[in-house]
């Protein structure tokens, strides 16, 4: 074991939960600290925020310096570009993105793009055209929520191979377990309801396939699907690939629980030795025994 996760990348869709207080991060721990305690566990972490409003170039400077060497963040563009602009004539935007984060430029694990479910297949010329534009330093991986995409047909085909030929990753969205929940608990219910119902889909048209989770608020009835996701997961590294994992829970505090669950069933399908192992968390690190007093 080599105390750290290896050969693919797992985490969760944020780094800062304070539901996580107590129970993954330490007792004692404050928001400054989330950061540097999430990424002493996990090895790479969704990018979310920069869907919605972009950071200030200290705070990118920070994330940088919070983080171990082999930390991957993978930010999503923002929603102006994706959404708004539906990547056209984006061209100045984009590189206003990728000049404030150029700080994390060794940490960038991929740009993940995830486009709106009006992004069907009319639009393939405009994606094809912004993937050749992007810069040939960073993975990317694309995010479709349109079912023209799904239609094991033209459509799925010609955005397969679209992205195959730019060596771009399909970011695959399994929310199968999420829509199977029968519940009137309003988190799961806005979940549901934000959360695209799609068929599951593992084709992999890059290096580094991206699997995003979503599942049950509690671990037990996540596993029976956590073990099929951990078959494919375990065959793409044997095939030599670098898969990104990331579970999700409505509210996502339960991610931690369904990251380290995902570990231990890819350990049973793939070596320990090539994977590694989940450190243990700082909520579990026991406090240091306090100093004894000398009389002299």
């Amino acid at each position: 074991m080599t105390g750290k996760i290896d050969n693919y990348y797992l985490g969760c869709p944020v780094w800062s939960n304070r539901d996580w207080v107590g129970e993954f991060f330490s007792a004692d721990a404050k928001t400054p600290q989330f950061l540097s305690q999430y990424a002493s566990v996990y090895t790479t972490v969704e990018g979310n925020n920069t869907f919605y409003g972009l950071p200030k170039p200290k705070t990118v400077e920070r994330w940088r310096d919070k983080t171990p060497d082999h930390f991957r963040f993978c930010f999503k563009f923002p929603q102006k570009i994706s959404h708004m602009q539906m990547l056209v004539n984006s061209e100045e935007d984009v590189r206003f993105f990728f000049d404030l984060m150029a700080p994390l430029q060794e940490k960038i694990g991929q740009y993940f793009l995830q486009l709106p479910p009006s992004f069907g297949k009319a639009w393939l010329p405009a994606l094809g055209q912004f993937l050749e534009n992007l810069p040939g330093d960073f993975s990317y991986a694309v995010e479709v929520r349109n079912r023209e995409f799904f239609d094991e047909g033209e459509g799925e085909e010609s955005l397969n191979e679209l992205l195959t030929r730019h060596k771009v990753n399909r970011a695959l969205f399994d929310t199968q377990t999420l829509h199977d929940i029968e519940s009137d608990v309003p988190e799961i219910l806005e979940a549901q309801r934000k959360k695209p119902k799609m068929p599951p889909r593992f084709v992999t048209t890059g290096a580094k396939p991206m699997l995003r989770f979503v599942g049950y608020n509690v671990v037990a009835p996540n596993l029976p699907r956590l073990a099929v996701l951990a078959d494919h997961v375990a065959n793409w590294i044997k095939d030599g690939k670098t898969p990104y994992v990331f579970m999700h829970s409505p509210n996502d505090t339960f991610a931690p629980h369904l990251c380290r669950e995902f570990h231990r069933l890819l350990g049973e399908r793939i070596s320990p030795e090539i994977i590694g192992e989940v450190p243990v968390w700082p909520a579990e690190i026991p406090p240091p025994e306090p100093a004894q007093l000398s009389l002299f």
